[in-house]
């Protein structure tokens, strides 16, 4: 016998968007149920953002510890060191099961019901979880993306995905990496300094395609100076006998031998599976298609996240996920950040808010351009990198701050004041007269605003 519950906001899958909208939602007493199939904290906390960090932070320790092995300026002297994977990959699972541990903690302090099994579509008020049925009045699809797969690469046996590589059970001996985006360059690398022979194969030419040449040229050092190859130009054919075979840009076809092979060649919208189609909703390619509000073609339900396309990043996922939930209510939102962060935990790392250059020619507007390097900084220099910049795209007209980028190390960090001057409207003079603590790599970001003005004081 069928069992129907009856809800006011009913979401389907707990990532980073729907549980945050159902933690918001409970918080502003709408009574919500949230069904999720798998773990809740989606791919992001299970098998992307999270996990992901977390192995490269092993990786990293390991490579400087190897480093101090052979001799260090810093007067460190260490014996080789060793590795046991299944050591860090443990740990890395119990960084997880803190958060989702966590996650589950919050939604049930905010009185959300969860419900764990595979939603299926029946109308737009109207769910189906195994033998249970849910009517609502709000139907929030937070669905997500998973991997765009190559059929001449199916996943298995040396063939994986970045699921599998974020689990290893040991270290292979040679990985290649197809796809030279972030997700691909961010293991990559990470195997590298796990001691894993790496090469990367990218069907365009250069890496990390999506962001200008300028701000990538430092990671294509680093890869260099790591002992990453690179295979610019080259497409996968297929995977025989060990051997992964790529045609190179005059035709001809290489073999390259190795014991693994990571696909990493970009994501698409979790749109199959659980009767979508029977919203017809409207579409914007692969994705839903959304307006300001992240309300779909059918009044009362909406789509936040990967599940309505690009920029799939966590942080715009939640924060479509907390308004929409605050437009249930009642409250008037909608959905216009001046900025939203992108960054690549590469070695080194890079960040991307608002406009780049070209964007901001492309929009007909006539910027000064201005960087820092990192070479100038004193805390860079303590912290043995002297590699990177932070660049201020502004107006030319009236020195409105409409872009920044930065490539070094631990500029990840540096995206909360890139975001918030956007958002808080500054202009050049703004960041130039705050007072920057020093020695940070902060003072990068008042010096790069400086230098636009004419006066940078340390270069």
């Amino acid at each position: 016998m069928t069992q129907t519950l009856q809800t006011t906001l009913l979401i389907i899958g707990g990532g980073p968007g729907g549980y945050v909208a159902a933690i918001r939602a409970g918080q502003l007493g709408i009574p919500t149920i949230l069904v999720e199939g798998q773990a809740l904290g989606g791919t992001c906390l299970n098998i992307g953002c999270i996990p992901s960090k977390a192995l490269i932070h092993v990786a990293e320790q390991f490579q400087q510890t190897v480093h101090l092995s052979q001799g260090s300026a810093l007067g460190i002297d260490v014996d080789v060191p060793t590795l046991d994977i299944r050591k860090s990959v443990e740990w890395k699972d119990g960084i997880v099961d803190r958060l989702t541990t966590g996650v589950a903690a919050l939604l049930k302090k905010h009185k959300v019901q969860v419900i764990h099994g595979w939603a299926k579509i029946v109308d737009g008020k109207t769910v189906e979880v195994g033998d249970q049925r849910i009517q609502c009045e709000h139907l929030l699809l937070a669905t997500g993306s998973k991997s765009v797969n190559l059929p001449m690469l199916p996943i298995g046996g040396p063939i994986i995905s970045s699921t599998e590589a974020l689990a290893p059970s040991r270290v292979p001996k040679r990985l290649i990496v197809v796809g030279g985006g972030y997700i691909g360059l961010e293991l990559g690398i990470a195997y590298r300094k796990l001691g894993a022979e790496v090469s990367v194969v990218e069907a365009q030419d250069r890496i990390l395609p999506a962001y200008d040449a300028e701000l990538t040229q430092p990671v294509a050092e680093s890869l260099k100076q790591l002992g990453v190859k690179l295979y610019l130009k080259h497409s996968v054919t297929g995977f025989e006998g060990g051997s992964l075979q790529v045609r190179e840009p005059n035709g001809e076809t290489l073999a390259l031998g190795t014991d693994q092979v990571l696909v990493a060649v970009g994501r698409k919208p979790n749109t199959q599976g659980w009767n979508l189609e029977a919203l017809n909703l409207t579409m914007n390619g692969a994705a839903i298609q959304i307006d300001n509000r992240c309300q779909t073609s059918m009044r009362n339900v909406w789509a936040i996240g990967d599940l309505s396309g690009e920029p799939m990043l966590a942080h715009r996922a939640m924060a479509q996920g907390e308004m929409v939930a605050e437009l249930i209510s009642g409250k008037s939102r909608e959905f216009n950040p001046a900025a939203i962060p992108a960054v690549c935990f590469t070695d080194p790392e890079l960040v991307v808010v608002g406009k780049t250059p070209d964007e901001a020619k492309a929009a007909g507007l006539d910027c000064i351009v201005s960087s820092f390097p990192f070479a100038a900084n004193g805390r860079a220099m303590t912290l043995e990198s002297k590699t990177g910049f932070v660049r201020v795209v502004a107006r030319r007209d009236n020195h409105l701050i409409v872009g920044w980028q930065a490539v070094g190390v631990g500029v990840s960090e540096l995206s909360t004041a890139f975001g918030l001057s956007l958002e808080m409207g500054a202009r050049l003079e703004d960041v130039a007269g705050t007072i920057h603590a020093h020695p940070t790599l902060g003072e990068a970001v008042q010096e790069a605003a400086l230098r636009a003005l004419g006066h940078a004081l340390h270069l």
